[in-house]
């Protein structure tokens, strides 16, 4: 039998290893998640342009009427909607709006490519509707009508992408169907102008904001001290969202400064999350890594003689978990 000295010793190294497991899992989770706890969206100046702005009402109208055939008439009214809180925490989708009661568009602005953007849509879209159908509607007997929803990816990052390409929800079941019985598509369009795309014809502002960006790089790539001003002064001369950037040049710099440190951030903090991974021989992040761990320290808890009421309390597992483990 140990001593009371030793069985606390014993017990001040586990939870020393506890916590170390604990806080590395917190910055794996962090880095997927964004660098700031405190920051509730990344600042995004093609999200300001379409929805903050005081231009973003003509701004949506133009994006929808460059992406149909049928010209949306002056009378009918855009509404603008916000999806908050979805998927990541303190995390909103980029814009979305409404045309009357008819067709429904959520778009979303990304600079490095993501598959899951279906899953994401499919996750927005149950919370738009939430706001649009009264809770006692959904009750009805008769069919509830409500807008045709669109759902829209503007990718604008440095990878390469084919001019356009549609993500399926269905291309991540487990089990494939010809005829899936759920099924979300999101139109991902690359808005970069090497890319060609015809949404930049048909779309001023989304050709301007697509512009503005490629200016900036040029500024960056010539390692600029002071890129973001010299490429708000150039486009002004040029008329790139000349009347936007006038009104909001200071604003813009900060969208711009937020938006590059958001990214950067995410990248340090994944890289570190990474090595420190690759330093304990596992990948973090990964679901089974993290499971097996936690089963090791349980059954080494065991070995030495802890109850599985102090496992549980030292692990925060319930005690059928602990009880499983050990009899496994």
């Amino acid at each position: 039998m140990k001593s009371v000295f030793a069985r606390l010793m014993l017990q001040k190294k586990y939870i020393l290893l506890i916590l170390k497991v604990n806080i590395r899992d917190f910055f794996v989770q962090s880095a997927e998640r964004s660098p700031d706890g405190n920051r509730e969206v990344k600042s995004s100046v093609l999200v300001d342009l379409m929805y903050e702005d005081e231009s973003a009402e003509e701004n949506e109208r133009s994006f929808y009427n460059a992406l149909h055939e049928e010209q949306l008439p002056n009378n009918i009214e855009i509404k603008k909607l916000r999806v908050e809180n979805v998927v990541y925490m303190n995390f909103k989708n980029d814009f979305s709006f409404k045309t009357g009661d008819q067709v429904l568009v959520l778009g979303e602005h990304q600079s490095t490519l993501n598959n899951n953007m279906p899953l994401r849509e499919l996750m927005y879209i149950g919370r738009v509707l939430e706001q649009l159908i009264p809770i006692k509607d959904r009750y009805k007997k008769g069919q509830v009508n409500f807008p045709t929803p669109e759902f829209y990816t503007l990718y604008n990052g440095k990878d390469f992408m084919e001019k356009e390409k549609i993500l399926k929800l269905s291309d991540a079941f487990e089990t494939k169907s010809n005829d899936p019985m759920l099924e979300l598509k999101v139109r991902v369009i690359n808005i970069n102008p090497e890319a060609g795309h015809e949404l930049l014809e048909r779309c001023s502002i989304i050709r301007e904001y697509s512009e503005f960006i490629e200016i900036i790089r040029k500024y960056q790539k010539k390692k600029d001290v002071e890129p973001y001003k010299h490429a708000i002064e150039e486009c002004i001369e040029k008329g790139i969202l000349a009347d936007y950037l006038k009104r909001k040049g200071s604003e813009v710099v900060n969208m711009l400064t937020a938006e590059y440190d958001y990214e950067t951030d995410i990248e340090v903090q994944r890289g570190e999350a990474y090595d420190e991974g690759r330093e304990e021989g596992k990948l973090e992040g990964k679901l089974e890594g993290k499971l097996e761990e936690r089963k090791n320290l349980t059954k080494k808890l065991y070995e030495e003689k802890f109850t599985v009421a102090e496992i549980s309390k030292l692990l925060k597992m319930k005690e059928d978990e602990v009880k499983e483990i050990i009899n496994y």
